[in-house]
């Protein structure tokens, strides 16, 4: 017996002793096949690691039997895990996926893990390789890779994302009105188009999905959604630390750890810090205005009780607290008012002159502080579940958004608006379960359900100072105008909410009813409530009872007040129809339908004979019929080449319209009857070999007003009037669209070499990019003076890259210090004057992180 159990003993002592010795051989590549050199391998949970040879072959010995998982790392490429089953002696291909724009990546728009070009939904993806070489990176940067995407902000409030020209109002922003793109972050919803000029912290990808997505998504995304996901707690101890240094006093500090904190928990923890001087001089304070100043983290949490169950916890706050958002003086409209109430006339009285007539001198004398405090944050909770074929998920989330403004809303050193400010608050709760998966070999889907609640607070002060009488003036009484403090600290002050409520059930599924055939329905039932609470008090300025003086202050402002409330019941559908023979070519064909829901005033009305037209305090929703097709195509492993051609009708669409009544606050929402919006989009990839890579995308979009009747006057037409009559609209059918340029594109591409320069498995690389869009309308109604012209931008980078260790490199966005509006926008009370939002000039910086 002890003979026998001696030699049992020998016998797993060489079987342990002969595995320890069995050495494990593969290959890496990527999904092109090119072998990717430098690679570096450990065993997940151990020190054992080895890094890949220049032909991506490597040869690694294991210290433990399996099952056990491989990590492996490369530049350029995502960080995979790889299970190893058994040890027998055969070679692996281990094949990782490229992490960078347009590549042929993995993407999880249907709640679902899928390559980008199976997907038969026009989508454009950013990794996370692009967004960490790009120095500052927002949704403002995404735009200058994607042309479809267009993103306007005069303001952190005032922002706008459009895809394809429609999404959202061009110009001010409406708090009653629901934004058409998605925003998501890890699943959870972000309400508020505030979200869109934050730094991104720790982002892995960016999806851009095109067109109406309302039977995958949470909210209704009318337009399309951007699908965020950062990068996860790890298991694996993880370090990066960065600082990036530029012009213009530039620094930025981002920092990352992750790593087991208990048997089945992990964590991690990201900051960012970004500052940088103002880009515009005020001459009346000798500061610079427009600078940066953002601070941000997020935090997570990850337990894994199990394979199949996945828990995460997270957090996040921002706090921006620019002295910006400046916007400068870019020229002088004739308006058709009368000669005393043009702008240069108002200023020639008043013995006042414009510190510069050239918008890109970059100088202003504005008298009133401009303040941007934008906060924003929450938490959320998300559980995967594993159940049968698909994954149960469940995503709750809390969001809120503080908005603390400033502006100088004159756009002039004189006191003609002293203050103008319009302070929120924001916040909403959402909860999302919805369940996706493979459910046969021949049918997949998803099915949800969707709730949020939130409410907006709103607190706005107007108040005029001692030049408003000049700018208001509409008479030739000149002496009741000029009357002494009659106009001074005189104001609206404002207290407003809006409460409001959204659910709905979607879902989608994908069937092969034939080899190669799919046939795509989804659907979504939809439910919305908003109640709207306005309340504005005009006050301050001469006590008086004369009623002619009273006649004037009331002219320019007077009290309001409305209470009113809508529900909206909506059925919405989608049909796709696709042919994917092979894995080289996939042709689709989609008919939808979408809505947004309806919309409600909270920025003041215009008044009809003195009181305030109430049948525009509630909008009717916007209704879209949507048809698309489109081809993706692999005709070479490492070549791709996707088209395709949209075309949107859409019946009360949601539009700002300007008014020259200050107690609007240069705008209110209304309906147009009809708009048109088609084109051709185009986006290819081509990995020459492992050294050269390229990339461009284009897109031709035709958009316009079919019928718009009642369109606000363009600002020159200012003061109209037929018979005697003042006209205040104008029928504006036919006419383009605000902010979308017929042609916009992107192209760029990369050298990228091995380098031993400062540790194994580094990268020297060269990249250039290049943006363009040609001229668009920055006016609701079509205006002579209000068009920007079209515009390229240059961006570079060099340097050596790292996945694992030190990577530094140096950057420049505007190489050729192009000068370019971003918008332009009337003054209040539509003098003739407009000011700019203008593009940054050159910048450039340097940027060093370490990782481990």
């Amino acid at each position: 017996m002890k003979k026998s159990l001696f030699i049992q003993f020998l016998v797993l002592l060489w079987a342990g002793t002969a595995f320890a010795q069995t050495p494990l051989k593969g290959s890496v590549k990527s999904v092109t096949g090119i072998p990717i050199p430098r690679a570096t391998l450990i065993i997940r949970g151990t020190a054992t690691g080895v890094s890949a040879d220049d032909n991506g072959e490597f040869t690694i010995t294991p210290k433990q039997q399996p099952p056990f998982y491989i990590r492996i790392r490369s530049v350029g490429f995502k960080a995979q895990d790889f299970q190893v089953l058994k040890l027998d002696g055969n070679p692996l291909e281990l094949v990782l996926v490229e992490d960078d724009q347009l590549s042929e990546i993995v993407v999880t728009s249907r709640r679902r893990k899928e390559l980008l070009q199976d997907v038969p939904i026009p989508v454009s993806v950013v990794g996370g390789t692009q967004i960490d070489q790009s120095g500052a990176f927002n949704v403002n940067r995404v735009k200058e890779l994607i042309p479809s995407v267009q993103l306007y902000t005069s303001n952190p409030r005032n922002t706008g994302i459009n895809i394809r020209g429609i999404g959202s109002p061009f110009g001010l922003t409406n708090d009653g009105l629901d934004p058409g793109v998605g925003f998501y972050v890890d699943g959870v919803y972000y309400a508020r188009p505030a979200a869109a000029t934050l730094d991104f912290i720790d982002v892995e990808s960016i999806e851009v999905l095109r067109g109406p997505q309302g039977t995958l998504f949470g909210k209704n995304t009318a337009a399309g959604a951007f699908n965020i996901t950062t990068r996860k707690p790890s298991f694996t101890p993880g370090v990066n630390f960065e600082s990036s240094f530029g012009n213009y006093g530039y620094i930025q500090a981002k920092a990352s750890v992750t790593g087991p904190l208990a048997k089945n928990l992990a964590g991690r923890l990201s900051f960012s810090g970004t500052q940088r001087d103002g880009l515009v001089q005020n001459i009346r304070t000798g500061r610079a205005t427009n600078d940066v100043n953002n601070l941000g983290f997020r935090g997570q949490l990850l337990f894994k009780p199990s394979e199949n169950t996945s828990i995460t916890l997270a957090g996040d706050a921002s706090d921006q607290k620019p002295d910006g958002y400046a916007q400068v003086v870019a020229g002088v409209a004739p308006t058709l008012r009368p000669a005393y109430r043009q702008f240069n006339a108002i200023i020639s009285d008043l013995g006042y002159t414009l510190p510069s007539t050239n918008a890109f001198d970059r100088v202003i004398d504005h008298d009133t502080p401009w303040r941007s405090g934008n906060q924003l944050g929450g938490v959320s909770l998300n559980l995967d579940q594993k159940i049968g074929p698909g994954t149960l998920t469940s995503t709750t989330a809390w969001r809120y958004w503080n908005w603390d403004p400033s502006n100088d809303r004159d756009f002039t050193g004189l006191q003609a608006l002293a203050k103008s400010q319009n302070p929120a608050k924001h916040k909403n709760w959402s909860q999302e379960i919805r369940y996706a998966g493979e459910f046969s070999k021949n049918l997949s889907g998803v099915v949800g359900v969707f709730f949020l609640d939130q409410e907006v607070k709103i607190t706005g002060t107007e108040e005029s100072g001692s030049a408003q009488w000049r700018f208001s003036q509409s008479t030739t009484n000149t002496a009741q105008w000029k009357t002494p403090g009659l106009f001074e600290g005189y104001g609206i002050y404002t207290d407003a909410s809006i409460k409001s409520k959204s659910a709905a059930a979607f879902g989608s599924i994908d069937w092969e009813f034939a080899e190669g055939f799919h046939i795509l329905p989804g659907a979504r039932i939809n439910y919305d409530k908003k109640v709207v609470y306005y309340n504005r008090v005009a006050r301050g300025g001469l006590q008086t009872t004369d009623p002619a003086l009273l006649a004037l202050k009331n002219g320019v402002y007077s009290s309001q007040f409305y209470e009113s409330q809508a529900d909206e019941k909506n059925f919405t559908y989608q049909i796709t129809a696709a042919y994917r023979p092979n894995r080289r070519l996939n042709v689709f064909a989609t008919y939808s339908t979408s809505y947004k829901p309806v919309g409600v005033n909270v920025a003041g009305l215009p008044t009809v004979s003195g009181q305030p037209a109430l049948d525009l305090a509630v909008i009717k929703p916007e209704k879209t019929r949507h048809y698309e097709i489109g081809v993706k195509t692999t005709p070479l492993k490492n070549l791709t080449l996707n088209l395709n051609y949209h075309n949107s009708d859409i019946r009360d669409y949601q539009t700002n319209v300007q008014s020259p009544e200050l107690g609007v606050n240069r705008g209110y929402i209304a309906n147009a009857d009809e708009v048109n919006v088609k084109g051709f989009e185009f986006d290819g990839s081509f990995q020459l070999d492992q050294h050269f890579s390229f990339y461009a995308a284009a897109a031709y979009t035709d958009a316009k007003y079919v019928k718009f009747t009642n369109a606000p006057l363009p600002l020159e037409e200012t003061g109209l009037t037929v018979g005697g009559q003042q006209v205040a609209f104008k029928d504006i059918s036919g006419g383009r669209l605000p902010g979308v340029s017929k042609w916009a594109g992107s192209y760029g591409g990369e050298f990228a070499t091995p380098a031993k320069f400062f540790n194994q498995g580094s990268k020297f690389f060269i990249a250039a990019d290049q943006y363009f869009r040609s001229s668009f309308s920055s006016s609701p109604s079509p205006s002579a003076y209000l068009n920007i012209q079209g515009y390229y931008l240059v961006n570079g980078r060099v340097g050596f890259k790292a996945t694992e260790g030190f990577s530094a490199f140096i950057w420049t966005r505007n190489l050729f210090n192009q000068n370019y509006f971003e918008q332009l926008l009337p003054a209040g009370g539509n003098a003739g004057h407009y000011a700019a939002v203008l593009g940054d000039q050159r910048t450039f910086g340097l940027t060093l992180r370490y990782a481990l």
